[in-house]
C-alpha cells in the first residue's frame, strides 16, 4: 500500500466504513420490511466493526489505539441505543459481536499489512 492512490483508496474505504457503521448504529429503527433472519444483527454487528477495523489498519492507524477507541464506540453505541433510541435497545450481546468483528478487523489488517510489506520488491515501512 505504498502508491499514493491505493493510500487515497484506503482512506476513502475507511471513511465510507465508519460512516456505514454510523447509519447502521445510530438508525432510529430498522427499515420496514427487512426480513428477520435469526442470528442475522449478530452478523451485521461483526460486519460494521469489522470493515472500519480492517481498513484502519491498512490505512495506516496503529491497531492498539484504533482497537481501543472501537471497543468504546462499541459499547457506548449499545448505551446510546438503550438510553437515547427509544425505538432500538441496547444489546450485551451485539457489544460482543461488535468487539469479536473489531478483533478480527484487526488481525485480517495486521496480516495483509505484514504480507504487503514482504513482498518482493517493496521496502519495510
Amino acid at each position: 500500500m505504498h502508491s499514493t492512490w491505493a493510500r487515497r483508496a484506503v482512506w476513502i474505504g475507511f471513511a465510507l466504513a465508519v460512516l456505514l457503521q454510523l447509519v447502521v448504529l445510530y438508525a432510529p429503527s430498522t427499515p420496514d420490511g427487512t426480513p428477520s433472519i435469526p442470528g442475522a444483527d449478530k452478523v451485521i454487528h461483526v460486519a460494521v466493526f469489522l470493515l472500519p477495523a480492517l481498513l484502519g489498519v491498512l490505512a495506516g492507524i496503529r491497531p492498539l489505539p484504533l482497537g481501543v477507541v472501537l471497543v468504546a464506540h462499541a459499547i457506548g453505541s449499545e448505551l446510546v441505543q438503550h438510553v437515547l433510541l427509544p425505538e432500538r435497545s441496547g444489546d450485551a450481546w451485539d457489544a460482543v459481536a461488535d468487539i469479536v468483528g473489531i478483533g478480527l478487523g484487526l488481525a485480517l489488517g495486521v496480516a495483509i499489512a505484514r504480507r504487503a510489506n514482504r513482498m518482493p520488491g517493496r521496502s519495510a515501512s
